[in-house]
This record gives C-alpha cells, sequence and structure tokens, in this order.
C-alpha cells in the first residue's frame, strides 16, 4: 500500500519558534512509518522556507535554542514547499504567522488538504481579545478581562490603570492578545506590576488582553477532535510548583520541576461532563475543525467554571496536554496522528464537492 506523505511544516516565525520545533520532533517519532512518509518543511526564524532537512529530535524548548538554526539546506517558495509532491499538510507552528490563519490561508491557495482549524477558526482562536467576544455571544462563561491597544497604553496609560483597578481589581494577567505557550505573560499584583507586564506584553503584540485573576484558580484543560461532530477527551489538570505562581514559559517548558500534569483531573463527575461539554460548544462557536486544546480556569472558591481560551493548534511535545488527554481517553498518540491525518482529508475531499462558481 502507497504510503501517505504527510508535509510537518514546523519551526516558525513566532516567539513559539522553539515549542514548534520540540512538537514537531514528537510528531516524527509518532508517526506509524508503514502508513505515512513524513517530509520535513522547517521554517526559520528569518521566514526561509528548508525542504530537505533533518527531522528534528530537540526534546525540550532549551534543547532547540542550544542547537540554533538548522543552517543553509534547500531552501524553497512556500508554494513548491507545501504542494510539491505531499498528501496531507500537518502545520505544527504555534503563534502568529502558522496557528492564526496565515499558513492556512496559503494551503488553501493551493488547495492542499491539511490538519486543523480552516482560516477563520485559526485567526478567532489566536486572538484572545477576538475569541473572547465571540464566546460571550454564545453565553459560554468568562472571566471579566479588558482589551488594551498599544496607542491607548503609550497616550493614556492613567486611564487604563484607573480602568483596571475599577474593574478588575487584582491581580490581574496580562497576555499578548495573539500569542501562546505562556510567551510574554505576566501576572501583575499591583498598579507598578501592571507597568511592567504592559511593557513586556506589548512587545509581543499591539493588543493586549487584561485578566481578572481567578481565587485559587485550577488549571483544567480538554481535547477537542473531530470536525462536524466533534468529540471531547477527558480533561486534565495542570499543577504548577514553579516560583511564577503561574503557568508560565518557563514552568512549561524550561524547569523539569515546574508543573506536573493530573490526566485525568479529580473533578466531581458533573464538572467533568461540563468541561467536556463546553469544550465542544467553544470549538462549535469558532468554527473549529481537526483539533483544539481548550484551557478553563476553576474558581477554588466558588466553583466557578471559565473558558480561558482555545488553542487551534495545541501542543505535541512529550509533556504537552494534548496527546496525553487522549491517550487516557483511549486514543494512543499514533492513533491520534492518524485521525487527524484523516479528518483533513475528509474535510478537503467534502470541500471539493462544493461549487466555487455558477457555471
Amino acid at each position: 500500500m502507497k504510503r501517505v506523505r504527510v508535509g510537518v511544516i514546523y519551526g516558525g516565525r513566532s516567539g513559539e519558534h522553539e515549542v514548534s520545533v520540540v512538537s514537531a520532533a514528537s510528531i516524527f517519532k509518532h508517526l506509524d512509518r508503514s502508513r505515512y512518509e513524513p517530509v520535513p518543511i522547517r521554517i526559520e526564524k528569518d521566514g526561509r522556507w528548508l525542504l530537505g532537512a533533518r527531522e528534528p529530535t530537540a526534546l525540550t524548548a532549551g534543547d532547540v535554542q542550544r542547537e540554533g538554526p538548522a543552517g543553509a539546506l534547500q531552501a524553497a517558495e512556500p508554494t513548491t514547499a507545501v504542494s510539491g509532491g505531499v498528501d496531507v499538510v500537518f502545520p505544527v507552528l504555534h503563534g502568529p504567522y502558522g496557528e492564526d490563519g496565515t499558513v492556512q490561508g496559503l494551503l488553501e491557495l493551493a488547495n492542499v488538504p491539511y490538519v486543523g482549524a480552516g482560516v477563520l477558526g485559526s485567526a478567532l482562536g489566536m486572538d484572545k481579545a477576538a475569541a473572547k467576544m465571540i464566546f460571550a455571544a454564545h453565553g459560554l462563561p468568562i472571566v471579566p478581562h479588558l482589551t488594551v491597544l498599544s496607542r491607548e497604553w503609550d497616550t493614556a496609560s492613567g486611564d487604563v490603570t484607573s480602568r483596571v483597578g475599577r474593574d478588575l481589581g487584582y491581580p490581574v494577567f496580562v497576555k499578548p492578545a495573539n500569542l501562546g505557550s505562556s510567551v510574554g505573560i505576566s501576572k501583575a499584583a499591583s498598579e507598578r506590576d501592571l507597568s511592567t507586564a504592559m511593557r513586556l506584553a506589548l512587545e509581543f503584540d499591539r493588543k493586549v488582553v487584561v485578566e481578572a485573576g481567578v481565587p485559587d484558580a485550577r488549571e483544567i484543560e480538554c481535547g477537542v477532535l473531530g470536525n462536524d461532530d466533534p468529540q471531547a477527551s477527558l480533561p486534565g489538570e495542570i499543577i504548577v510548583s514553579h516560583s511564577d505562581g503561574f503557568y508560565s514559559y518557563e514552568a512549561k517548558y524550561l524547569d523539569p520541576d515546574g508543573a506536573v500534569a493530573k490526566i485525568p483531573a479529580e473533578l466531581p463527575p458533573e464538572v467533568t461532563a461540563r468541561v467536556r461539554r463546553l469544550s465542544v460548544e467553544a470549538f462549535r462557536a469558532l468554527d473549529l475543525a481537526g483539533m483544539a486544546r481548550v484551557d478553563f480556569l476553576l474558581d477554588g472558591r466558588s466553583g466557578g467554571l471559565f473558558l480561558n481560551e482555545v488553542n487551534t493548534i495545541p501542543g505535541f511535545t512529550a509533556i504537552s496536554m494534548f496527546p496525553k488527554m487522549w491517550e487516557a481517553t483511549g486514543l494512543a498518540y499514533p492513533d491520534l496522528l492518524d485521525r487527524l491525518v484523516t479528518l483533513a482529508l475528509e474535510r478537503h475531499a467534502h470541500k471539493q464537492r462544493l461549487r466555487t462558481s455558477r457555471t
């Protein structure tokens, strides 16, 4: 039987480049070589597309930083890279210029099947501020928050600080709107902290989301898999022990003892059921496809459950929750990858049956 050629695009120009390389290494390791022929397509931080790259083997983001760039390999135009003999593309690009609909638009123009959400869903999932508007419109529970543009902070930081204190209170979490893996995120417990956190977040994006802190918050996550009939995994919980006090980039990827995952999460049955139901609702609200990891905050005092964000290209590293939650639900890592490729091909086949003109 002819093997399916899977073009795995990884790396990218975002601040999550290193995490993407580690995710890709795990995917290459677990793809069933009797059924699939993976093709490495690496995007360097300067935007170069490299074909013929060695399959990545880095186990941690620190390993990627120590290895540095892949070097001068075979460069290629993007459309050549993704359409030259691959059957399906698996984008493993976390953050802007990959998870935000940009690469998905390129693949749509090239008419190439690809894993994951389309242009709209990817863009909405990447933009935390836009996603919160959609969630609110669908009646999904979210924490109080403010969206601040760079010009607003530059010209009226005092007014923004007053609004944060009045409408949200402290502590707050300050996040670049269009980034993931906790890059650029800070916890602010005072006005002084807020100023520092805003400066950091604005280094990564012109739009910043400031969220009210949830008392004694438990970080609950859930995987979703499917196209028009999505299913939710058993939820997991992230228990943080890092000195940052939240699931920061350092706690996730640089400190081996920064956090532990408990899968499945120890939750009452009714809370587990609600997490899974809300995960599917969030997936549908953003018009997603293929996969997503849905993150929640559970108030440790009141028991309130809040939808935090949705990741349309979740991590696939050795410590990533998405494959671990599906494994706990009964779907092993290689089978998960097989299912994702199948969903991509099914979705593309359905789109090919649609009319694109009146004649």
